[in-house]
């Protein structure tokens, strides 16, 4: 999926989630985007961002940070 994309769908999540205070906007955003991106989508964000992210909302790219950050914890995890 292009980034151009990836970028206006999840702004399009950001606006949803705008009229709530920002903790609670990224906290939703975070949330939206584990449920139900699919794992190559949020891959690819997790790239975009990694060279800047730019265009994306300050609610939203906080949002795909905390979720990389949620993702490489949970990947650093001891498999049993």
């Amino acid at each position: 999926m292009l980034p151009e994309k990836l970028v206006y769908m999840a702004n399009q999540i950001g606006r949803f989630f705008a009229h709530r205070p920002e903790a609670q906007a990224v906290a939703d955003i975070t949330d939206h985007l584990r449920k139900f991106w699919e794992p190559r989508m949020r891959k690819a964000i997790f790239d975009y961002v990694a060279h800047g992210g730019d265009g994306l909302q300050p609610s939203v790219l906080k949002a795909v940070q905390i979720l990389k950050a949620e993702t490489d914890a949970a990947a650093a995890q001891p498999h049993h």
